[in-house]
């Protein structure tokens, strides 16, 4: 059976996404053995696709108009032709398999190579044919010489004069184009320890340890993008070429999307490319560019041994991808001498082992040269801020991302709150609440400022909102903090309240609208309450919006209607019921009323301490005791 063309193989080998053309006559397929050529200079063109040249036959025209039936090629040489170069190159790709076998590959493997290296096909092809033309081998050949033999033969003797050792094949196959796949096969087969079958074998380990799952590439680029976007020190060599090997993946996803035409912006594309880091299929290629030395290490006394150290310091087995994905050159540093130092450097400001894996995970540059002498001037900033240890730690801790930036930039931020009294002690808890505050611009801090006195608030009052829920100043202003305003609106929140409800509990603009606040007000009016008793008891306690209707609203409600046998209108009276513990107070304190029919109100029951109502309602020696 002929084989299946190569153009078409190789052309959706490196493009899955394509839609098969539809069917055209013999006359505009593709000629076998016709290729682009690959890119001359790689650093220049960040996508190489080899695409078929298409020869359009066009009849002569005659004064007369007419035509005759030697104008047209004929249909079956045609198709003879394409029979004939199929059984080369079938011929071709069996040479390619048993030289690969020689050298010790599977049969297995071998066929899979020989199938996805069209360009290295095409280039012993090329090379066979420019020692001597293949038509005079032929007509040269003996009556017993066999053709189709003795150029497979030939192309048997070039594969292995090339001196690559099968593993410029191996790379194409990869999907590494042919020019940077030459130089990459220099590299790796001056090494005595990659002959083709260990190369092989190191190749699949590493991408079964990237490649294997595929449900969180979206967080792993969504952390690679922040990673980069929040990087403001001078870098390491590792971590440059971390950052180039990230631009080549966004560069390649981008050149994809505009060929399939679905690129919507470039946003998009920025977003979409780095989601591919974890896709074998478009980031493996630069992996190999970027990091050759890795496919140079031992496997089992190098590789394999730094995988083992990650988890048995913490890192969870599914997450060590995103590891290697977001710094690679982990795998080139030493165990002993620079992994486990690097990391026990954060043990000195208190973060636990098992946090330094969480941090690693999130953060996995922090084991860079670069990003450690950072953390040392960060620690010595806080310092001199007088911000306590613990507070600094915690920071580090939940968002490793602020070791990136430079302490210039961070000293800008603390300005800000400086401003607005935010010090010392405050200053530790805010960062410790909101690490990420420290990554916002000024101006953007500023602008939410300006957003809160619009609503009424005064700087003191801003102040406190601050101190109490930094993660609010961390906020977009358009995106969540107007949403919650909206929500306040719809609910019957008058501009004049605003300043009341926002003050009481201003953790309201950190919570979400539509899993949150919308179904807390909608059980409130489904049990009875109006919408003018829901209004009325926001503008009283606006932390209600805070309670889970399981855990709080509920039970408690069902408490005081079932068991206390009171009316609704009592907790619009007062609506700080909902803040006191059902368990320790409410019900022991309701039992004691009750068992004294004793006449009260929700206030009088809840809103004095445990001694001013042991004075009003218990004797010497009577202690708080529930019914069975």
């Amino acid at each position: 059976m002929a084989a299946p063309s190569l153009l078409c193989h190789h052309y959706h080998h490196l493009h899955p996404y394509v839609i098969t053309a539809p069917y055209c006559c013999p006359s505009l397929r593709p000629r076998l053995f016709i290729f682009a050529k690959p890119p001359q200079s790689p650093t220049k063109t960040p996508i190489s696709v080899s695409v078929p040249i298409f020869t359009i036959y066009q009849p002569k025209k005659y004064s007369n108009c007419s035509y005759t039936a030697s104008t047209f090629p004929s249909f079956d040489s045609e198709a003879q032709q394409q029979t004939d170069d199929g059984n080369r190159l079938e011929e071709v790709r069996e040479a390619i398999r048993e030289y690969l076998e020689q050298l010790g590959v599977s049969r297995e493997d071998a066929s899979r190579i020989s199938f996805g290296c069209p360009n290295y096909l095409k280039m012993l092809i090329d090379g066979v044919q420019d020692l001597d033309d293949w038509n005079s081998w032929s007509a040269a050949a003996g009556p017993g010489d066999q053709g189709p033999v003795q150029f497979k033969n030939r192309v048997y003797q070039m594969a292995k004069q090339k001196g690559d050792k099968g593993i410029l094949p191996f790379l194409e196959s990869e999907g590494l184009p042919l020019s940077p796949a030459t130089r990459l096969a220099r590299y790796l087969s001056s090494s005595g320890s990659n002959v083709l079958p260990l190369l092989v074998h190191k190749v699949k380990y590493v991408k079964e340890i990237l490649f294997s799952g595929s449900l969180d590439s979206e967080f792993i680029g969504k952390n690679a993008r922040r990673m980069m976007t929040h990087l403001s020190i001078s870098v390491d060599e590792d971590v440059q070429q971390t950052l180039a090997y990230f631009e080549k993946v966004r560069m390649l996803a981008e050149n994809l999307m505009f060929l399939i035409h679905t690129l919507s912006d470039d946003v998009e594309a920025r977003r979409g490319g780095l989601n591919l880091l974890g896709s074998d299929n478009t980031s493996f290629r630069y992996l190999i560019e970027s990091f050759p030395r890795l496919f140079s290490l031992p496997l089992e006394s190098r590789l394999k041994v730094t995988v083992k150290v990650l988890e048995d310091i913490g890192v969870p087995n599914e997450r060590v991808r995103n590891v290697l994905l977001l710094f690679p050159p982990i795998l080139l540093y030493d165990i002993h001498k620079r992994i486990k130092p690097r990391l026990q450097s954060f043990e000195k400001i208190g973060i636990r082992e098992n946090d330094i894996s969480k941090m690693l995970v999130k953060y996995p540059w922090i084991v860079s040269p670069s990003i450690l002498e950072n953390f040392e001037e960060i620690v010595d900033f806080f310092d001199d801020e007088k911000v306590p240890r613990i507070s600094t730690a915690s920071a580090i801790k939940n968002w490793p991302h602020i070791l990136g930036c430079s302490v210039d930039k961070i000293e800008l931020m603390v300005e800000q709150f400086r401003r607005m009294d935010i010090r010392k002690k405050k200053l530790g808890q805010v960062i410790a609440k909101s690490p990420q505050l420290l990554l916002r611009k000024p101006e953007e801090f500023d602008q939410v400022v300006s957003f809160f006195n619009d609503l009424g608030l005064d700087e003191k009052a801003i102040s406190k909102t601050l101190a109490r829920c930094p993660e609010i100043f961390a906020a977009s202003i358009d995106e969540t903090l107007k949403k919650k305003l909206e929500f306040l609106s719809s609910v019957g929140i008058s501009e004049t309240h605003l300043p009341r409800v926002i003050r009481k509990y201003p953790e309201l603009f950190v919570c979400d609208v539509d899993r949150a606040l919308y179904p807390r007000v909608r059980y409130l009016m489904e049990v009875g309450f109006s919408e003018s008793d829901i209004v009325s008891m926001l503008h009283r306690f606006s932390p209600i919006l805070g309670y889970s209707v399981e855990e709080n609203l509920k039970p408690k409600l069902e408490f005081l209607v079932n068991n206390m046998q009171r009316p609704l209108s009592d907790v619009v009276a007062y609506p700080r019921y909902f803040s006191y513990s059902l368990e320790k107070k409410i019900r022991p304190r309701y039992w004691v009323l009750k068992g004294k029919n004793v006449e009260f109100t929700l206030k009088n029951m809840l809103g004095i301490n445990d001694e001013e109502f042991a004075a009003a309602y218990l004797e010497l020696g009577e202690i708080l005791v529930l019914p069975p």
